[in-house]
């Protein structure tokens, strides 16, 4: 029998999440003060959980996993499995190459977002605080952080971005039955969400803008933390333990992968999935490429510009080297808005720029997205989140020119989420049940 599911034990969970800093060609460019207002960086300090910030700036190489988050890890069905997608490949009328998917779908929320929610809700428990305070995009952040702070006895404040808030009822049920209270964003809460406002009373608002009002909200109360869902260093290193996994489950078979393939918006699934990898081709214990997958709405890696900018709209972050499209760049929302991002993480930004990591920018009606989704869901049975629709559609055009070329590869894909709360998008974009 073919051995489609390649499963670790709980024995086999990583201790320790990767941070790559250390191993980065060049280093990583520090972040800058701007030069007026107010220190960001003191701003920071007092903003986030502590712990993080540490991380954010640690020159090791491993860090402890605390026993707490493990727990945590575990009882949300950490370690994931990696699939051989045989199905998949039959469809496509594969030969020589092989594709796998690693399955972050299955967590509680149905995103990797948990991987770095139950770390941060863990290390804000830990220093007193008591409310927990995001943005999100398409949701699943927001979904990770109310889900993570309920198993802590914490409480959640979100700002979602309000085109997504107005069209995903579900998902801002489930926020709210894991306690979180959910503002659409911009919005009344804050003083620049209500200068957006004042301006386009139905403004669609974007995760930068969504970003500045919960930062902003923060320094409401010494009980708030805020907590981010991507793009800073600390995130991507929680959620290398996707990629540190995978790496033990391709040992298991006897295979390796030839290119990594995943969304990226503002970084955290795709470095999840990525950075081990590349930590080992940095090292020279292995070939690999890594490829990320856009959408035009918001294509930083690909026509951004390598600079300092900020991390939102309001200009509340210290500035970040990061391929950027500008923090004030008005993007067109679509059904995956968690790409709609104006910036890519610093590390995936720096691994760009050395020529380690490329991307593409797909479509942004989706609709050839959304039908390698659907595509997917009837070779492998699994409805996944337009976002890793992205992941899924770059993959297949991979795979269909290597195969042409007859070349052997092996491709791993990294799915980010589930579609059960997107059934609206797969409708909308492939126009089903008309």
């Amino acid at each position: 029998m073919k051995q489609a599911q390649i499963q670790l034990s709980i024995d086999d969970l990583p201790s320790k999440w990767y941070n790559i800093i250390p191993d980065l060609p060049g280093g990583l460019p520090s972040p800058k003060e701007p030069g007026d207002g107010e220190s960001r960086l003191q701003a920071l300090g007092r903003r986030m959980i502590g712990e993080c910030l540490k991380q954010e700036v640690s020159d090791a190489r491993w860090i402890d996993i605390p026993e707490g988050v493990r727990e945590l890890y575990i009882q949300a069905g950490r370690p994931r499995p990696l699939y051989r997608a045989y199905r998949l490949e039959q469809r496509l009328g594969l030969k020589k190459v092989r594709l796998y998917y690693k399955r972050e779908d299955l967590s509680p929320t149905g995103s990797h977002k948990v991987n770095t929610a139950l770390a941060q809700a863990y290390y804000a428990a830990k220093e007193g605080k008591t409310v927990l305070v995001t943005e999100t995009g398409a949701g699943q952040w927001g979904t990770a952080l109310a889900y993570a702070a309920s198993l802590m006895g914490l409480s959640t404040v979100v700002f979602w971005v309000r085109a997504v808030y107005d069209w995903k009822l579900e998902r801002r049920t489930l926020m709210e039955m894991y306690g979180a209270k959910v503002h659409a964003s911009p919005s009344n809460q804050t003083s620049f969400g209500r200068k957006m406002l004042s301006g386009d009373a139905n403004h669609p608002g974007s995760l930068g803008i969504a970003v500045s009002e919960g930062l902003e909200y923060v320094d409401g109360s010494a009980d708030r933390v805020y907590c981010l869902g991507s793009v800073l260093n600390h995130v991507l290193i929680h959620q290398s333990i996707i990629g540190l996994e995978a790496i033990k489950q391709f040992e298991q078979v006897d295979d390796s992968p030839d290119l990594v393939v995943g969304c990226l918006g503002g970084g955290s699934n795709f470095g999840g999935i990525a950075l081990p990898f590349i930590g080992e081709v940095l090292a020279g214990k292995r070939e690999c490429e890594f490829l990320a997958a856009q959408s035009e709405a918001a294509p930083n890696l690909v026509k951004g510009e390598y600079r300092y900018d900020f991390g939102d709209t309001a200009g509340h972050t210290p500035l970040l080297m990061m391929y950027t499209l500008g923090h004030e760049t008005v993007m067109h929302p679509i059904k995956s808005d968690g790409l709609r991002y104006h910036a890519a993480a610093p590390i995936i930004s720096a691994l760009r720029h050395s020529g380690h990591v490329r991307a593409v920018a797909l479509p942004r009606d989706e609709v050839s997205v959304f039908t390698a989704a659907k595509m997917f869901l009837e070779s492998e049975g699994w409805l996944i989140a337009g976002e890793s629709a992205h992941a899924v559609r770059a993959a297949i055009d991979e795979a269909k020119a290597a195969e042409a070329k007859g070349e052997e590869k092996c491709i791993l894909i990294n799915i980010s989420g589930h579609g059960f709360l997107d059934i609206a998008a797969y409708r909308d974009v492939l126009r089903l049940g008309s």
